[in-house]
């Protein structure tokens, strides 16, 4: 691209489809040179499910992306056949502006560069997009503030995940406290549609102290077309987490009319506790800055595999005792942090063994 006069530089805003990773929308960077024809969608949302531990290393925050690039043509294949719209922002840049992000985006793209470690609300595919953009102006970017509007991380997850409750559900148990807590506008830009909007509004001081919109014009590069719809699970965690209660409830009053508790189900239960806690406890080391303070814990930990065996040969164990402790401890935390839907009717469910094993003598 020799001369960036007849180049077109976009920022590219998918809207969701059906697959989970594809819940929060997509941002890529597109050059277009309209002399020759040369059109590249610049992608840092390229990853590979096939590498090596993938899902541990996504779940201890060392998740590698790459910056991709492919015809655009290929690009709008993919939203066409998901029916998802695509909005293309062309960009207000100056021809050494666009020099610049070209070769940013060019050295970015070596083999020895494209790699980076993907944070998902730090550092993602929209957030490296902005940055970039922001790095080629020669002026200050100025943004037009969202005054009052302070929405938690978990607060936008969920605005995402509208439909999809068990998504939902999934993003709240590993979540933790920190994702309660209130964003700034920059923090907001991790979302595809969040950053749109603000460089709609977004302008560039020039070296004259001219104002200039930073969006040149705004477009319809793929139509939005017909989506289909996958069935989720059909109870929604409020509703699985109510037949667990029911069926504690009859079991609590079996043992109540037959003086007796039933093993079996305190094992279930402490086996299904511990597993789940094993997960929340590696939270605990994973590098995502929103996990590591997750009060669910009191719930979900392992601590149940320490005291499972004395509690199957009904010896004596201050198991039960702790579990209240946990459980009160558990209710009062929820002023602070927004549990995965349904988790107080569980943690009611675990309150009800303490009662059936303290009416049998145990503690």
């Amino acid at each position: 691209m020799a001369s960036m006069d007849s180049v077109e530089v976009s920022l590219l805003t998918c809207q969701p489809h059906e697959e989970i990773y594809s819940l929060y929308g997509h941002t890529a960077l597109r050059l277009h040179d309209l002399r020759n024809g040369q059109d590249w969608a610049f992608n840092y949302g390229v990853f590979n499910f096939k590498a090596p531990h993938f899902v541990w290393r996504f779940v201890f925050g060392l998740t590698d992306y790459e910056l991709g690039v492919l015809p655009t043509s290929i690009f709008k294949k993919e939203y066409e056949k998901y029916g998802s719209m695509v909005t293309e922002q062309v960009l207000n840049l100056t021809a050494q502006e666009k020099m610049t992000i070209y070769r940013l985006l060019y050295i970015n793209a070596l083999p020895e560069n494209c790699t980076y470690r993907y944070n998902y609300f730090y550092d993602n595919c929209t957030t490296r997009a902005r940055d970039m953009v922001e790095r080629s102006l020669s002026g200050q970017l100025r943004y037009e503030p969202r005054t009052g509007h302070e929405p938690t991380f978990r607060q936008m997850v969920h605005d995402c995940t509208k439909g999809h409750p068990w998504a939902a559900w999934g993003n709240d148990f590993l979540l933790g406290l920190k994702a309660d807590l209130k964003t700034d506008q920059r923090q907001q830009e991790f979302l595809p549609n969040n950053l749109m909007y603000d460089f709609a509004r977004a302008q560039t001081v020039r070296g004259d102290g001219r104002y200039v919109p930073l969006v040149k014009e705004t477009r319809t590069l793929v139509p939005a077309g017909v989506q289909i719809m996958e069935p989720d699970f059909p109870l929604t965690p409020t509703q699985a987490a109510l037949v667990l209660l029911v069926v504690s409830i009859v079991i609590f009053g079996l043992e109540w009319k037959r003086k007796r508790t039933f093993l079996w189900w305190d094992v279930l239960l402490m086996v299904l506790q511990g597993v789940l806690g094993l997960l929340l406890f590696v939270m605990l080391f994973s590098q995502h800055p929103t996990t590591s303070l997750n009060l669910q814990i009191l719930l979900f930990n392992p601590l149940p595999f320490i005291y499972i065996y004395k509690v199957y040969r009904q010896q004596t164990t201050h198991w039960w005792n702790l579990l209240t402790v946990m459980v009160i401890l558990f209710y009062i935390g929820g002023i602070w942090q927004d549990y995965a839907e349904g988790m107080e009717i569980v943690a009611l469910c675990l309150l009800l063994r303490y009662w059936s094993n303290l009416r049998n003598g145990k503690k």
